[in-house]
């Protein structure tokens, strides 16, 4: 992995704006993976009367986070950041029902198949301990216009 500085915000990033946006920091990114921190609930969508997030909104995390490696892509040759669709999810595991409001994950995609505007990322979510709480492999499509 040859990893490259972290130059952009999450804003910059992401097509998503105001409270849907649920990344809070890009921590690394290279040619074909990108890592970003989640402080879970912290702008209070998607919490529930448990004040926890439910373990499935983990897919949204994933997506963002690869939409974030979309972006940092677009942005390095000059294109501007683009929407992209979720076409679907595979294997989505969770080692819990619900992320606790204010705990820290760390979300890390890999990109490993592309073909034109279709591409597959295996995924995962760690929590602060280290530990891995979910892992899918998602596929998406970004149309070149």
């Amino acid at each position: 992995m040859n990893e490259m500085p972290v130059q952009y915000t999450v804003d910059e990033l992401l097509p998503h704006k105001g409270r849907m946006v649920l990344l809070d920091e890009i921590l690394n990114w290279d040619a074909n993976s990108l890592t970003a921190s989640v402080c879970v609930g912290s702008n209070g969508l998607f919490v529930d009367k448990q004040n926890s997030v439910p373990a499935w909104v983990g897919i949204e995390y994933m997506a963002q986070t690869i939409a974030a490696w979309a972006g940092t892509k677009a942005l390095q040759i000059g294109n501007p950041v683009r929407p992209g669709f979720l076409l679907g999810t595979r294997k989505y595991v969770a080692r819990t029902e619900s992320f606790k409001c204010l705990e820290e994950l760390v979300v890390f995609v890999e990109q490993k198949y592309h073909n034109n505007e279709m591409s597959a990322f295996d995924c995962l979510i760690k929590a602060n301990d280290g530990g891995v709480i979910a892992t899918a492999s998602l596929s998406v499509y970004q149309p070149e216009s």
